[in-house]
Parts: C-alpha cells; sequence; structure tokens
C-alpha cells in the first residue's frame, strides 16, 4: 500500500537479516524515513526457497511483516531461492524502487575473510555507489534466562479437541492454528511454549504433555 510522503526524492531500504537485530535495523530506517518524510523498503534476501524455510525463519519473517504494516512501510519486499551475490541483489531492488539510501548491519566478518574474500562493505560500495550507506553496529544477541530454558522452535499445529486443545507435530484436517513449538530443555515429554498468529498478533500458549494448560488464552476463530 502506497503512503502519502511528503518527499518522493529520497526513499530508504533497510536489509534485515534473521537475528535479534533485524526489528532494531527496521526501527531505525523507520526513525530516518520519518524524519525525511519519505518512504521506507524492508528488504530480506535468502538462498532457499520460501519452502525450506525453518519454524524460526517464518517466526522472524512474520514479525517483521507485522511490523512493516504497524509502521507504513511502503513494501516488505523477500526475494528467496536467491543465487545471486546478496549486494547484486541489493542493487537491483535499490534501481527498481528509485532507493537513495541503504541501512545494513555490520556484519561479524574476521580480519582473514577480509582479505581472502574481500569486505562484503566494500563490495556493496562498489555495486551501489549511486546510494547513501548506512552502516549500523549491532550487538551480539545475548539471550536471557527464558531464551535459555527453550531448544529451537519447531513447526507445530494446535488441535481442537472438545474443549481441550494439544500440540501436534503432523498436519490433519482439524487444525485449529499453525505455529511454532519451543520445547523446555532437558525434558522427555512435549512441555513447553506454541507460538502462534492471529489477526496479525503473536500469542503464546504454555503447553504440558502436549496439552494446552490455560485454553482461555486462545482466541476463538469464529470471527475469521
Amino acid at each position: 500500500m502506497k503512503h502519502l510522503r511528503g518527499r518522493m526524492d529520497e526513499s530508504i531500504l533497510v536489509c534485515a537479516y534473521y537475528g535479534a537485530n533485524g526489528e532494531r535495523l527496521i526501527r531505525r530506517g523507520h526513525k530516518m524515513a520519518k524524519m525525511l518524510d519519505c518512504p521506507l523498503y524492508i528488504l530480506t534476501v535468502d538462498p532457499q526457497p520460501f519452502d525450506n524455510f525453518d519454524a524460526e525463519k517464518v517466526e522472524y519473517l512474520n514479525n517483521w511483516q507485522q511490523l512493516a504494516e504497524e509502521l507504513e512501510v511502503e513494501e516488505f519486499i523477500i526475494r528467496d531461492n536467491e543465487k545471486k551475490p546478496i549486494q547484486n541483489v541489493i542493487a537491483e531492488v535499490a534501481h527498481l524502487y528509485n532507493i537513495t539510501q541503504v541501512v545494513i548491519g555490520q556484519t561479524a566478518q574476521s580480519r582473514w575473510e577480509e582479505i581472502t574474500k574481500g569486505s562484503f562493505m566494500n563490495l556493496l560500495l562498489k555495486t551501489i555507489s549511486f546510494v547513501d550507506l548506512h552502516v549500523v553496529s549491532v550487538e551480539r544477541h545475548v539471550r536471557n534466562e527464558e531464551d535459555a530454558m527453550f531448544e529451537k522452535g519447531v513447526r507445530a499445529y494446535l488441535l481442537e479437541n472438545g474443549n481441550d486443545y494439544k500440540v501436534s507435530f503432523t498436519c490433519s484436517k482439524n487444525i485449529y492454528y499453525e505455529g511454532i513449538f519451543f520445547k523446555e530443555i532437558g525434558t522427555d515429554f512435549d512441555n513447553g511454549i506454541f507460538k502462534f498468529m492471529h489477526d496479525n498478533k503473536m500469542h503464546e500458549v504454555h503447553i504440558s504433555e502436549n496439552h494446552v494448560t490455560d485454553s482461555t488464552k486462545i482466541p476463538s476463530k469464529s470471527r475469521q
């Protein structure tokens, strides 16, 4: 959806990649776009096709899509199954959308990698010399105590069984919600947290031995 902006001679592209700093980059780009009153675009690039994305990647994309709508971003661009070098993809998108400023996160590239492979920043500057490049220093993601309690998320399904709900890892006809299950570390049972999207909002319920502990936290789908 196009939004009315004061300036159309400037436009900003945020290049977001999976991780805790993606949202930080998007919000930084939005702050710049708001100051300039110009369009904002978000780009994420992945060499794998979308169908092969794991649950964690899908969750990041869902969260960014929700954030893009909240911030009235012009377009959230996903370039999946992309085999070209990422700097070339950024250049293509910049040309296509008349981008004048690009925001990226500082890459954690070692000095040896810079010597043997070349600095990504230098390659990008050569490829998109027609735009201003903003490099944002990104902090290492420090997992908090709650993060450390759970394993990596996997795709799962919430099934309705009368007044009860349970988590399944097999797709079936009576799926109530599709989402991501985070299993507690050190348990032999399927205990943990199930996260899912509804009405463009992220919801979560606690799971004990495959079953939802409090079904009142599950929004009704009758309005859909």
